[in-house]
């Protein structure tokens, strides 16, 4: 009774948000080294604009858990240390940082860094800037709440004042992704943020980066930075040191691929992300467009509530692991452009369990599987049923997926399953998915550190937020032996021994498949070739203080 139609190339216009990554450095704190010989970018009167696919939700740095925001906020706010091209991590703001024991960052500042207003950043600043991240309701606008970036350094107990160029950072016990997490947490001006508050900040916020705010439209659908002078030269491990090289950048939101694509072969905007795949080739034509690729790290699965029927049987589960021709996937929606996953972490992540393979495309298998679980099509219409009733379930995703959801539903339809699917907006559908009132969600998360912790907390750990769906765990999966594998490996320092910590939890994910793990997309961005200095960021931040306009 499996008949299953050959896929045809669908088209997609834009999954996720783009990075690029192949590996990650080490986070070991050293002091900065000499600044290198490379000589600073000349500045000029010139413009970059740049077209995003989404609007930030917001430009407080303490205030969103969006890649939008993260690149806009990138340009005109630095932190104590930062990332180049391919994730490794470089001191910034911090001028050295050195462990004092297991628990305990000793951040030494760099002198002479200036916000926006002139005032230098002092220690003061570094112990705002993370109270306003890891104290409970912190931030008072719009109302009263607490920073969605808090889970990003939850081990993070307090930061201490020392002197005027130094703290001491002190964790609830060793904490491995420390450096690589501490990325995201941009520096803001106390006394700004005292004298204004938080709706004035956001309306002009001020920081240390190499462009400084001009003006936002309302909903942040064009955003207006103009280069900072007397900026202190960012990371001196990263050349060239120094201003900027063009004197304002225009982030301009344009939702649609082909829009974008457009606007770029125009001449109307120099840099484009979520660039389609199926696009790429036409791009690649144009000799006055470079286009970049590279691995992806977001990856795609479709999540399985195991707390409703029919998901709550992990032969279904698995059975439709087996199901799913992923690699055709790959080859029709991405015209080759992603990877099969072969379990919930990302192939490129540091402790990825290298013993796994991808669950098997084999129909037969899963039939028998469902078979066993008393799943089959027994009045021969080509449906699966059980005790009369079909095997059904609605797929539950935002618009940006619709390509690979609707391929999703069409193979599992072919598969006798009466598979359907519903788009939201992320608002409106995620209250729902945190109360576990929904059967599959298609989504990515995001994975830029390469560690573990960004997936194993977000979405395979149990007892996220004190609920099995807290934060992004929409499957509802709670496995105590995870759990503990989890919380154990974020306090070991010493990575052979995280190795095989992971490995176990990989293996127990992966054999009770609260998902279908699907793919990894590759990620591109669109240059016109005038464009220098520029590639794709492994995190997705478009930096654009080394860019230069020809």
């Amino acid at each position: 009774m499996f008949n299953r139609p050959l896929l045809r190339p669908l088209f997609q216009t834009g999954i996720g948000v783009l990075c690029a990554a192949l590996l990650t450095v080490a986070c070991v704190p050293v002091p900065a080294a000499d600044a290198p010989a490379a000589p600073a970018a000349q500045t000029g009167e010139s413009l970059i604009v740049v077209g995003l696919a989404e609007a930030p939700p917001s430009i407080d740095p303490a205030d969103h858990r969006s890649r939008a925001a993260e690149t806009v906020i990138r340009n005109f706010a630095d932190g104590l240390v930062t990332r180049d091209t391919r994730s490794g991590v470089h001191l910034e703001g911090a001028e050295e940082m050195n462990w004092l024991d297991d628990v305990t960052l000793e951040v030494k500042l760099r002198q002479g860094v200036l916000f926006h207003d002139g005032e230098e950043m002092t220690a003061d600043d570094v112990v705002f800037t993370f109270n306003r991240i890891i104290q409970e309701n912190f931030i008072e606008y719009p109302e009263l709440h607490t920073s969605p970036r808090k889970g990003l350094i939850a081990p993070l107990e307090a930061v201490e004042w020392v002197d005027d160029y130094t703290v001491h950072m002190h964790f609830s016990g060793p904490w491995p992704p420390a450096m690589q997490l501490l990325v995201h947490q941009q520096i803001v001006p106390q006394h700004y943020l005292e004298e204004v508050g938080t709706e004035g900040f956001i309306n002009a916020p001020i920081a240390t980066g190499p462009f400084r705010f001009i003006s936002a439209s309302a909903g942040l659908e064009e955003i207006v930075l103009e280069r900072f002078d007397d900026y202190y030269g960012g990371a001196p491990e990263l050349a060239p040191v120094g201003a900027a090289c063009v004197e304002r950048v225009v982030f301009q939101v344009i939702p649609e691929a082909s829009t974008r694509i457009a606007a770029l072969l125009a001449g109307e905007v120099h840099i484009i992300q979520a660039v389609p795949p199926e696009l790429i080739a036409t791009l690649e034509a144009d000799p006055n467009v470079q286009v970049l690729t590279a691995p992806g790290t977001q990856p795609i699965w479709l999540e399985l509530n195991v707390n409703q029927p029919p998901f709550d049987d992990v032969r279904v589960r698995q059975a439709l692991n087996h199901a799913i021709d992923k690699q055709l996937l790959v080859d029709t929606i991405y015209e080759g452009r992603a990877e099969v996953l072969s379990g919930p972490l990302s192939p490129y992540n540091n402790f990825v369990n290298q013993a796994l393979e991808p669950y098997a495309y084999d129909p037969d298998l899963a039939l028998e599987m469902l078979a066993e679980a008393g799943w089959s099509d027994s009045d021969g219409d080509g449906v699966l049923d059980r005790d009369g009733q079909p095997l059904a379930f609605t797929i539950d995703t935002l618009e940006e997926f619709r390509n690979l959801a609707e391929a999703l539903v069409t193979e599992f339809q072919a598969f006798g399953i009466n598979a359907t699917v519903r788009f939201w907006e992320y608002s409106v559908i995620q209250p729902q998915l945190l109360a576990g009132e929904r059967q599959a969600y298609l989504d990515d998360w995001g994975d830029s550190a390469f560690d573990p912790v960004g997936h194993f907390e977000a979405k395979w750990h149990g007892l996220v937020e004190g609920s099995p769906y807290g934060r992004g765990n929409f499957s509802g999966y709670n496995n105590e032996r995870v759990n503990e594998l989890v919380q154990e490996a974020e306090t070991i320092a010493d990575p052979a021994q995280r190795q095989v910590l992971y490995d176990e939890a990989q293996q127990l994910v992966y054999d009770e498949a609260p998902a279908i793990f699907l793919i990894l997309p590759e990620v591109a961005e669109a240059a016109s070739v005038r464009v220098q200095n520029w590639e794709p960021a492994s995190d997705s931040r478009i930096n654009l203080h080394d860019v230069c306009l020809e």
